[in-house]
């Protein structure tokens, strides 16, 4: 049995977008390009902002400051949010507890604390929650998973991400920019080619001397993860000349071979003693966000666990915290340690008095997380 509600039928999905800036725009161009689902109603606190996008793009939908009405005057199944980071949580509960699932733009919240509260929302709401997580839906991406099966036991993983964006904005005053709004995508890549958890990392920062950022954008995080295995992440969001691809170049060593990915064409595999060969097989799914949705879709659709629901995901946002805290600190830091100071942290702040009620059940963040894992 599904821990989420599912949806009957093969009509399209009625969605509500809540959002209507620039990120927004892009998932319109997205929804509208799907036929598994209709947009019906768009969200935004400037209404002047999302009569304008409506205008500009010839719909007949519904348009409000809240969620929950639109959802209601819409018939809404189902929720998109794209929202700033800081509105997920607030966003994100509504939604779950007017009984609608949700997909979030990543971060799914800012902190492991706030998403240990969207856990709890998920759990009691029955709806599902899920990350898109949009980095994982990269069809040569899959080519390089299937490749990593035939590698034997793995020993370490890498990926060197050298970019130099000039952004301005909020990245450039961050004290983190490039762990805390770019490494999640690699450090969720990692936990899905392994199919595993990391335990610990540890983590070095610096800034540059002719760095534009007021923060520390050069980043090294060795990890370790269940079994043994390194995943090791080095880079810098402001190292011009010979950049890697937005994805990163990534090698994965094996006890039988290597395989390695420079983040766009397909990957290279060489066996021992078999020489280079080439990916099996090619993934004909689709890329990015729009993969995204369409997992989203099947997962109402079939009540398959996708592996951007939150319970999962927390992972990838725990790896963040737990990096940045390590090069507060020059230590080592465990996942679970964040992880469990997080839940002492989300259990004090919840202010749902259902919510925190869920949250005290768990007894801890492991044993939850586990119970869920198994259900899955």
């Amino acid at each position: 049995m599904s821990p989420f509600a599912t949806l009957e039928g093969d009509a399209p999905v009625r969605v509500v977008l809540v959002g209507a800036g620039s990120m927004g725009r892009h998932w319109l161009q997205v929804i509208s390009e799907t036929s598994q689902v209709e947009l019906v109603g768009l969200v935004d606190l400037d209404l002047d902002l999302a009569r304008g996008v409506v205008a500009d793009r010839g719909l007949a939908i519904e348009i409000g400051a809240s969620v929950a009405d639109v959802a209601t005057r819409s018939g809404a199944q189902a929720v998109i949010d794209v929202t700033v980071p800081p509105a997920h949580h607030a966003v994100n509960t509504e939604a779950l507890f007017a009984g609608l699932p949700v997909l979030c733009e990543k971060p799914i919240a800012p902190t492991v604390a706030e998403t240990l509260s969207l856990i709890a929302a998920e759990e009691l709401s029955g709806q599902l929650l899920m990350t898109s997580q949009s980095r994982r839906y990269y069809p040569v991406l899959a080519e390089l998973k299937d490749a990593i099966a035939g590698l034997g036991d793995i020993g370490i993983v890498t990926t060197e991400f050298f970019k130099a964006p000039h952004f301005g904005g909020f990245r450039d005053e961050m004290a983190q920019p490039l762990l805390v709004d770019m490494a999640i995508h690699a450090f969720d890549v990692s936990r899905y080619l392994l199919d595993a958890d990391p335990v610990s990392v540890d983590c070095r920062t610096f800034n540059p001397s002719w760095s534009w950022y007021r923060g520390d954008a050069a980043a090294t995080a060795v990890f370790e993860f269940e079994g043994g295995t390194r995943y090791t992440f080095t880079g810098s969001w402001c190292s011009p000349g010979l950049e890697t691809s937005w994805n990163g170049r990534w090698r994965v060593s094996g006890a039988l071979g290597s395989a390695s990915w420079d983040g766009e064409g397909h990957p290279e595999i060489e066996l021992a003693g078999e020489g280079s060969l080439r990916p099996t097989s090619v993934s004909t799914k689709r890329s990015e966000i729009a993969g995204a949705l369409d997992d989203f879709i099947d997962a109402l659709r079939t009540g398959r666990t996708p592996a951007g629901d939150v319970h999962s995901n927390v992972y990838s946002l725990a790896m963040v915290e737990a990096a940045v805290l390590s090069a507060e600190t020059s230590r080592t830091v465990t996942l679970d340690s964040v992880l469990e100071d997080a839940y002492r942290t989300a259990v004090a702040q919840e202010r749902r008095d259902d919510v925190k009620a869920v949250l005290e059940s768990w007894g801890s963040v492991a044993e939850n997380l586990a119970a869920a894992s198994s259900r899955s």
